[in-house]
């Protein structure tokens, strides 16, 4: 049980900490607004070539054609609303005819309460055409994960009993089958939509920079890796607009950039989001740069490295502003980009602040605690009727009596 008293005697022991933590934050956001400041003063071949005063061919970001064209950081929106109603009005206009489309994905893991490992993935998917009648569709795919597909590599060594030695992190197959599964779901729609007229817009849930496979045993990783170059390829390849959309973005690759550029020191704890959070209202984005990120994985991307760009866009009124990736053959043709940011805003408005695709998709796809419990004991009636042998601990069941 946790007392009170005892966590505030906790942090009252340690509050000088906390304010010298504020103090330091707010002296290196202050030097890093005054170098953001200064960025419009320069050319994109000046910073080009700050850039390449560095060792490094990965500097977090590097400036596109719009440094020169557009001068400023922050791009205005534009357009401000009194209250809730005209905006949701705008949204129906922009939004109108023009389909969208948005992934996501759930998972079971294996329960080390059952002798034989069993794993599940889900992915769900919404499209909507905004056609006036209202039609959509919602729709998800099931896969089971078995023994064999939770070992890892294929080549997996066999244990003395002759069986196949499952992986000690069973999680982690599942996680990347899951992920595998969104992207070829993506990857399918596309490919069905290419000569679709409006394009769809493609929502991803997240980044298309897999930075997090970074410490991944190499296979994983690779796996990572193939799921969404492909993604990337045939958007690039179809010409169906894609988006990865992250609400709350840690990144760090435009600061990584203005550290170089005017020699500041890399400050901890600063994210691009909170940096430009301060410039923009609702609907303001930042102008585009090509990601150039330094963590062992965007190299991976082959040809494919250079040809991912991001923007930050202010959707709500408060917070940071959700970072937004996107393959360069977007942000190279100046209509279809304004077009692609005006969709993300609508749907950010008839989702107060997150895209309703993505929100519905998630709905489609989510699995509770309680369908897991359902999945586990439909394996259960599963395995006895295919006389499989199989066992429950007892630590489980004496849970089970007890809740």
């Amino acid at each position: 049980m946790l007392v009170r008293s005892r966590v505030i005697a906790a942090l009252e022991a340690k509050k000088d900490r906390f304010a010298g933590y504020q103090v330091a934050l707010g002296d290196r956001l202050n030097r890093y607004q005054e170098a953001l400041r200064g960025l419009p003063s320069l050319s994109q071949s000046e910073i080009e070539g700050r850039l390449t005063q560095v060792d490094t061919d990965w500097p977090g970001a590097r400036p596109t054609g719009e440094q020169d064209r557009l001068r400023d950081v922050v791009i205005s929106f534009g357009e401000r609303w009194a209250t809730h109603e005209p905006a949701r009005a705008w949204a129906r206009d922009v939004l109108l005819d023009h389909p969208t489309f948005a992934v996501d994905g759930s998972q079971i893991p294996p329960s080390r309460d059952l002798s034989v490992p069993v794993g599940a993935v889900q992915v769900g998917w919404f499209e909507n055409p905004h056609a006036r009648g209202g039609q959509y569709v919602k729709e998800i795919t099931f896969e089971v994960l078995a023994p064999d597909e939770l070992a890892g590599q294929p080549d997996a060594p066999a244990s003395q009993s002759g069986q196949t030695t499952v992986s000690p992190f069973p999680d982690a197959q599942v996680n990347v089958r899951r992920f595998e599964l969104e992207c070829q779901t993506m990857v399918d729609y596309m490919e069905a939509h290419a000569d679709t007229h409006p394009t769809p817009l493609c929502f991803f849930d997240g980044s298309l920079v897999v930075s997090f496979a970074e410490h991944m045993r190499p296979e994983l990783r690779q796996q990572y890796v193939a799921a969404v170059t492909a993604m990337i390829r045939t958007s690039e390849e179809s010409r169906v607009p894609l988006v990865g959309y992250v609400d709350t973005s840690y990144a760090r690759d435009l600061i990584t950039m203005l550290s170089i550029v005017f020699g500041l020191p890399f400050p901890s704890h600063l994210s691009d989001g909170g940096l430009l959070r301060l410039h923009m209202q609702w609907g303001d984005r930042c102008q585009v740069y090509q990601c150039a990120r330094d963590d062992h994985v965007l190299p991976l991307y082959g040809p494919l490295a250079h040809r991912i760009c991001f923007t930050y866009l202010k959707t709500t009124t408060e917070g940071q502003p959700a970072r937004i990736e996107l393959p360069c053959w977007i942000a190279e043709d100046e209509d279809r980009l304004a077009r692609v940011l005006d969709l993300i805003r609508a749907e950010c408005v008839v989702g107060n602040g997150y895209p309703y695709a993505l929100e519905t998709a998630d709905a489609v796809a989510v699995i509770k605690m309680e369908d897991r419990k359902r999945f586990y004991a439909t394996f259960q009636q599963f395995a006895e009727k295919e006389g499989m042998s199989i066992r429950y601990s007892r630590k489980a069941r004496s849970k089970q009596m007890r809740r």
